[in-house]
């Protein structure tokens, strides 16, 4: 089970609420993709389940098609508003239960990183679930104030039962946990299907009766609004005398800011770790640089800095201050700017958009559609669109007809024309689309048929 429904509130401005960090790739993959591929290495895909929210549920398909598999449709379990972990577990036990019956369910995050040689350690630890909820703690590296502590008690096969959860501490505490042999407490699990139901009925009855009264899921709609918001940790692990600890002496993070992404990727003789822009550097160090690629970004006598730079945003702080950059996103929200929710490029199940430029009256954009995959067939009340095709082959539907735009050709759309954008061949298809109208928002789409079931 991987759960995939973040805010993406932590390393804003490159992740959104409409984008958060488990599909940003600093790579050749996501953090959700390579998620993905670690478990199976312990599953098939069809054994496979993620728990997300209507708003990321195209991510989940699209960055699993991009690897290659195909996930199950059942298995992408949608909750209808966020409730923390314990019920999001509860949601996604209850599916396997009635796919699988009795099962074994490792239970992982979205946006961690982890090493693939893990999984030897994941599986071994089978042996402990028919009598413990299992949980993972990795070996500290260091004093880190932003993670829980586990602290071990007598070993039992190959774990050991869980002493006590100890919050996240200060600098000093930390140091004395690590002294005490405490581990840090990764929010990973291993659970028996029956032993992880019997301990939720003791320990959060609210919880257990509320799944069970609405045993199907597609009655989910009915269960939540019913349930308070509660972690496992807090729910049951804390509370229960049933839970072992396994050690993960494997590299890990959460990447739960700017300065753990600067502590976790490659980084510059010193110590400076860079994207793709084209950077001068001039006698700085332990800075985590990030901007366009085509723009060229010059620091000087600058150090353990964060600059990251998108279309629309601007974020420069001390690494060690990166930690407050959710205070920043919280009151974006309270002034009810866009940019909070989502950035210059929007994603959809289809490809994506970037936006280029945009006033009251025009917005440029440049449309990226995957092969084999079309936009909705509709319409606008308010605006014309016109399409420059700039690579790939345009199928474009318009009031009936249908006709093909190539690279260097146009066509217009007029606001009450029923159109609609597919791409046919086997390359990403491009166009620049410039509309102008006295509304050039989303809200002015009407939608009279969509492949993906939007409305």
């Amino acid at each position: 089970m991987i759960l995939a429904g973040g805010s993406g509130s932590r390393l804003w401005p490159l992740s959104r609420e409409q984008y958060p960090k488990q599909f940003l790739k600093f790579g050749d993959q996501s953090l959700f993709q390579d998620t993905v591929l670690r478990c199976l290495e312990l599953s098939d895909i069809s054994e496979v389940f993620v728990v997300t929210n209507v708003a990321q549920k195209f991510f989940v398909l699209g960055q699993i098609e991009e690897l290659g598999y195909e996930i199950p449709e059942e298995n992408v379990l949608l909750e209808p508003e966020g409730k923390n972990t314990l019920p999001a577990i509860t949601f996604g036990m209850k599916a396997i239960e009635k796919k699988f019956g009795k099962s074994t369910v490792g239970i992982f995050s979205s946006d961690h990183v982890l090493d693939h040689a893990s999984s030897e350690t994941i599986s071994n630890a089978e042996q402990l679930v028919t009598e413990y909820l299992v949980t993972f703690g990795v070996s500290p590296t260091h004093p880190h104030t932003g993670y829980g502590y586990i602290k071990p008690a007598e070993a039992h096969g190959c774990g050991c039962r869980v002493s006590e959860f100890r919050e996240k501490p200060d600098f000093e505490t930390a140091k004395r946990y690590i002294e005490e042999g405490c581990l840090w407490n990764s929010g990973m699990f291993l659970f028996d299907t029956e032993v992880f139901f019997s301990e939720l009925k003791t320990l959060a009855p609210e919880i257990y009766n509320a799944f069970s009264e609405n045993s199907k899921t597609e009655e989910i709609s009915e269960i939540y609004p019913k349930l308070s918001s509660v972690s496992v940790d807090y729910g049951i692990m804390e509370k229960s005398d049933k839970v072992a600890v396994v050690k993960l002496e494997h590299r890990w993070s959460d990447l739960g800011n700017f300065a753990a992404i600067h502590d976790e990727f490659k980084k510059d003789e010193s110590g400076n770790c860079i994207n793709d822009c084209d950077s001068t550097l001039l006698d700085s160090c332990g800075n985590l640089v990030y901007s366009k690629p085509e723009k060229v970004v010059s620091l000087i006598d600058v150090k353990d800095m964060v600059i990251v730079d998108t279309r629309d945003a601007l974020l420069v702080c001390p690494k060690e201050s990166s930690q407050k950059v959710k205070a920043v996103v919280s009151e974006l929200k309270a002034r009810n700017d866009e940019r909070a929710l989502s950035g210059q490029t929007v994603y959809r199940p289809w490809g994506m958009y970037n936006i280029l430029e945009k006033s009251g009256r025009h917005n440029i954009k440049k449309i990226t559609v995957k092969p084999g995959h079309s936009l909705s067939l509709q319409m606008h009340h308010h605006r014309s669109e016109h399409w420059v095709v700039v690579k790939g082959m345009a199928c474009v539907q318009m009031n009936g007809d249908k006709f093909f735009v190539r690279p260097g050709e146009s066509t217009f759309i007029r606001a009450g024309d029923k159109h609609r954008l597919s791409n046919p061949g086997k390359i990403p298809l491009e166009i620049i689309e410039v509309q102008i109208g006295e509304l050039v928002e989303e809200s002015d789409i009407v939608r009279f048929e969509d492949v993906y079931g939007r409305k």
